[in-house]
């Protein structure tokens, strides 16, 4: 059995080879993102936009934006912490900052995160080098931020404000601080347990094997995940109407649950669950003018992203495999010798002495 796998995989890497499968899987993607964005603006109702447009001040709408762009450069240190957690460091920012925001945007946006985000990481990654199984990695920490900074965060916000959880699921507020402390406790006791020596952080086996960031560096994950939650929370604040009014950490508590249920249910742009979320835990908003606020977040947050990471990946695979190859062709030819295109002309054959006196 190990010699037929490996018979396969040689004849997989002779005649296939991951760079190709990279490619093909990276076109496949940006088709269907394409696709997904084309069907998901067919539902937009442009009435219900303009009415949420001209309730919400422009200078919230200008702040929210703002914040959007602080989420996004945020969420380019969870590959760039990944990165060098694994100990890649020939691959730059630049190059996991594009990774990380296509990654997640086209991810966000089509659903399946694990496996579109992990196709587009491969894609970009294997220019660099990295292998399928450094990719699982990079996921991996990835996630590990992600979750950590969710488990602060929320736990935070239900210790001081239990009765916002409550409204979604459906829990006494004492049950929820609870939670929130254990949570908090958690993240504490794992702190502790990566300060117990370097040999309890490797987890894994052979190449499968990945080193958990020491403690001191998993205080910086944390702060990672918490403020681009905190800036995703904001946007969400900066958009809901100024009556009723509530405070900003029962909302980012309620907005983190009903974004979570999205991610749980890998949904693409986590459309119907976050929406339903929010309308149960937030009964005294309107649901008009709350599924208004609701179409604008996806506008700035999911939508125009989408647009320009999709723009991003295009534009890279056509400079990658057309206009680079194109100019490399351009160059070999003019670097040719002159004396390479000259027409031979034919030699004169010198007559001998003999054949004049011959003649003669």
């Amino acid at each position: 059995m190990h010699g037929l796998l490996t018979t396969i995989g040689r004849g997989f890497k002779e005649r296939i080879g991951w760079r190709r499968l990279g490619i093909a899987a990276s076109l496949l993607i940006i088709a269907f993102a394409i696709t997904t964005l084309v069907r998901t603006l067919k539902g937009v109702d442009t009435g219900v936009i303009l009415i949420a447009l001209t309730e919400i001040p422009p200078g919230h709408i200008a702040l929210a934006a703002l914040c959007v762009v602080g989420a996004f450069f945020t969420l380019t240190f969870y590959d760039f912490f990944a990165l060098r957690t694994i100990g890649k460091k020939n691959v730059p920012y630049r190059i996991a900052a594009l990774s990380s925001f296509t990654s997640y945007s086209i991810g966000h946006n089509i659903g399946a995160t694990v496996f579109t985000g992990g196709a587009i990481r491969f894609r970009i990654y294997s220019d660099y080098g990295l292998s399928a199984i450094d990719v699982a990695k990079i996921c991996f920490l990835s996630g590990l931020t992600f979750w950590l900074g969710n488990t602060f965060v929320l736990g935070i916000g239900m210790a001081l404000h239990p009765w916002a959880a409550s409204a979604m699921d459906q829990l006494p507020p004492a049950i929820n601080r609870l939670i929130a402390l254990g949570g908090l406790a958690a993240i504490v006791a794992y702190l502790v347990w990566l300060t117990l020596g370097d040999e309890r952080r490797k987890l894994g086996q052979n190449g499968w094997k990945v080193t958990l960031p020491s403690a001191p560096l998993t205080l910086l994950q944390i702060l990672i995940g918490v403020v681009d939650l905190g800036f995703c929370a904001l946007v969400m604040y900066l958009l809901m109407q100024a009556q009723p009014c509530i405070d900003f950490v029962s909302l980012a508590v309620v907005f983190m649950l009903a974004t979570l249920l999205g991610v749980a249910r890998q949904a693409a742009c986590a459309i119907g669950v976050l929406d339903a979320a929010m309308l149960v835990a937030l009964p005294e908003f309107g649901r008009e003018q709350l599924v208004a606020t609701l179409v604008v977040f996806r506008i700035l947050y999911f939508l125009i992203p989408f647009g320009i990471a999709i723009s991003a990946m295009g534009t890279r695979e056509l400079w990658l495999n057309v206009v680079l190859p194109w100019q490399k062709r351009r160059k070999l030819h003019e670097d040719c010798p002159a004396s390479a295109t000259t027409v031979p002309q034919p030699v004169k054959r010198l007559k001998s002495k003999g054949d004049r006196v011959a003649r003669g």
